[in-house]
């Protein structure tokens, strides 16, 4: 299983904000030239956290982007879920003429769902707190995120 570019580009997304000290703002430039992803992706992901309420848009002069909840809170599974299609094949009747048949599919679909229940196991936070080396790649400067 791959996850989309979209949802690969949204964690990572995730983590540079959960980096960051406490209500720090960034901007989608600055998380879009971190991982040297286009803007127009980045704004597109960042729109879609911001639906889903993981990310905080703040528009303005003294705008920017930041967590729209407290990384502890941010299940991981729960963000694969609301960014990814999860469909592996497709099983219409239109596509495929043994669907009626066809067992596979109760076998991916039992497969994704261990994928998630494995995912929903971790918070965002569970990935950048104390993570010293992390911090160092993204060049974020901070002394703790406590609370985050």
């Amino acid at each position: 299983m791959q996850l989309t570019s979209f949802t690969d580009y949204g964690l990572r997304a995730l983590i540079f904000l959960a980096s960051l000290p406490a209500d720090q703002m960034t901007s989608i430039t600055e998380v879009s030239e971190t991982y040297n992803v286009s803007r127009n992706h980045m704004v597109k992901i960042i729109n879609q956290l911001s639906r889903s309420g993981y990310v905080t848009a703040v528009r303005g002069k003294n705008g920017g982007i930041r967590l729209g909840r407290p990384a502890a809170q941010i299940i991981i599974g729960e963000v694969v879920r609301e960014m990814e299609p999860l469909q592996l094949v497709n099983c219409s009747s239109e596509f495929c003429h043994i669907t009626s048949a066809c067992r596979l599919k109760k076998a991916l679909y039992d497969a994704v769902q261990c994928f998630l229940q494995e995912l929903d196991k971790y918070t965002l936070a569970d990935l950048v707190e104390d993570n010293h080396s992390l911090y160092k790649l993204l060049l974020v400067e901070r002394p703790s995120i406590s609370g985050r």
